[in-house]
């Protein structure tokens, strides 16, 4: 099943700016976005991990995604994170706000089985109207998803993408090598973005071009207009 790709590219895993009492900063948060767009990023992540999804309350996270989805006004694909044990609820409210996608990490701490792994992204495929991407991160869930999950939830038209940062090259190949016309795969690892993209990954989902986008961008860019040369360079460039 061929779907429509989310963003291909560099994507920015924003941060989330506070001022000295602790409350989200919405003016830096403005001018953190205008910065990235004019910076030429190709998409935005609000509320990953990055953006300290699991330390924002629910009220604060609803606040940052629909002032993202606002602020942008459609100049790039806003990507809300959404994921937590109970994620279904803020996946749809992301969903009404107009987001592009939503970015789902696996549950954590309670080391889900394959089973209940498959049963908790389709049950926010059924409610969320958004396409999803599958964030699997085991070094900070303690589980992770295997290909037996992905071969299950790439069969469902909702669930477009993966952001990948188990490290594990050989399930990103093994993955694309099975499921590319089903699942975009993104690299959760800004040192693994051209190896991924080498194979066939759409992009990378990125913590550093929070501070160096057109960097990511062009890493994307060059590679995707074929030069692999300088994507080599930029790469290796980008490391220390």
């Amino acid at each position: 099943m061929k779907k429509k790709i989310i963003f291909k590219g560099a994507a920015t895993a924003l941060v989330t700016p506070f001022d000295a009492l602790g409350e989200i900063d919405f003016t830096a948060l403005g001018e953190l976005i205008e910065r990235q767009i004019s910076e030429g990023i190709d998409a935005l992540v609000i509320c990953g991990t990055t953006g300290e999804s699991a330390t924002l309350t629910d009220t604060e996270r609803r606040r940052c995604i629909s002032f993202a989805v606002e602020k942008a006004e459609g100049r790039v694909p806003i990507i809300a994170g959404t994921g937590s044990n109970n994620a279904e609820e803020l996946s749809c409210f992301a969903s009404s706000e107009g987001v592009d996608g939503i970015l789902v990490v696996t549950p954590y701490y309670n080391k889900a089985t394959e089973k209940g792994m498959k049963k908790y992204y389709l049950s926010i495929a059924e409610s969320a109207t958004s396409p999803i991407i599958i964030y699997n991160v085991p070094s900070r869930t303690g589980c992770k998803v295997t290909m037996p999950v992905y071969r299950k939830l790439a069969e469902h038209e909702n669930i477009a993408a993966v952001k990948e940062a188990s490290g594990d090259v050989s399930l990103y190949a093994t993955m694309l090598a099975e499921l590319s016309d089903s699942l975009s795969v993104y690299s959760g690892n800004d040192d693994l973005t051209l190896p991924i993209l080498s194979i066939g990954g759409a992009g990378v989902i990125s913590v550093l071009s929070n501070i160096m986008p057109r960097e990511m961008h062009e890493l994307c860019k060059t590679f995707f207009d074929g030069n692999l040369s300088a994507a080599k360079d930029i790469q290796l460039g980008l490391y220390d």
